[in-house]
């Protein structure tokens, strides 16, 4: 499926659209901290990680070949030298309160296709992140990759009823800033000297999503997502780029 991409321009003046106000709040957070519970949709669920169930076919799905090595890109970790280590990795991941890791599944076949986490959490001030993304090649730029997502979103803002959901990542990282904006994220700057991941600077772009922006994404990426958005090829009748786009 073809991906919309926009400039830095275009970030910046969507950011600038956000008023700053000091207003009484009409309902004070806490959010609820997220447990590990199954998120099921037509497509993908999202699974507890644990490696005992997970970790040879993640293992496999991250390294069978060069598509699947260039994940760890910009990633603090991996690849990994073996299936042993990353079960090492994993179960440091499944015994974590923040993040708190979810493996990605195929609902109709079965098949593993990645992970990612809620992180950064803070109930208290209604705030998460959702981050530690991989897809697996072959769940990468479809349908299924962006349910898995919308999944987490819809948990993050509907279930844990948080009012600020974040989205940060290397800011040469230009893939996962288009699929920020795409699901409708909106740019608020980079961190720059950030962090210093297997030895490297990183600088970090930051996106978030506010409650009151909330239901109009929603409504958007159910929109994209329904079956009848794609024609019988499978390509999409129209763009969740553009439907977020249009929101700023």
């Amino acid at each position: 499926m073809k991906q919309n991409k926009y400039s830095p321009e275009d970030e910046a003046s969507a950011a600038n659209r956000r008023a700053l106000h000091r207003d009484e709040l009409d309902s004070v957070p806490p959010a609820i901290y997220p447990g590990r519970i199954p998120l099921q949709g037509p497509l993908v669920t999202l699974e507890a990680l644990d490696p005992r169930v997970h970790g040879a076919a993640l293992f496999e799905e991250g390294h069978a070949s060069e598509a699947a090595l260039d994940i760890w890109t910009y990633l603090p970790y991996g690849p990994f030298a073996d299936a042993g280590a990353m079960h090492d990795w994993l179960r440091n991941c499944s015994a974590s309160a923040d993040p708190v890791f979810v493996a990605l599944r195929d609902t109709q076949n079965g098949r593993l296709g990645g992970m990612a986490s809620f992180l950064e959490i803070r109930p208290l001030f209604g705030v998460i992140e959702i981050g530690h993304i991989w897809f697996a090649p072959h769940l990468q730029r479809t349908p299924h990759a962006t349910e898995a997502l919308f999944l987490m979103m819809c948990h993050a803002m509907d279930d844990l009823e948080n009012r600020r959901l974040e989205w940060k990542c290397n800011s040469l990282n230009q893939g996962s800033r288009n699929a920020a904006l795409r699901l409708g994220f909106r740019y608020e700057g980079v961190f720059y000297n950030h962090l210093t991941p297997k030895g490297r600077n990183r600088d970090t772009a930051w996106y978030s999503i506010m409650d009151s922006e909330w239901p109009a994404i929603r409504t958007n990426i159910a929109s994209w997502l329904a079956e009848d958005n794609f024609d019988a090829a499978g390509n999409q009748r129209k763009s969740l780029s553009e439907l977020n786009h249009a929101l700023w």
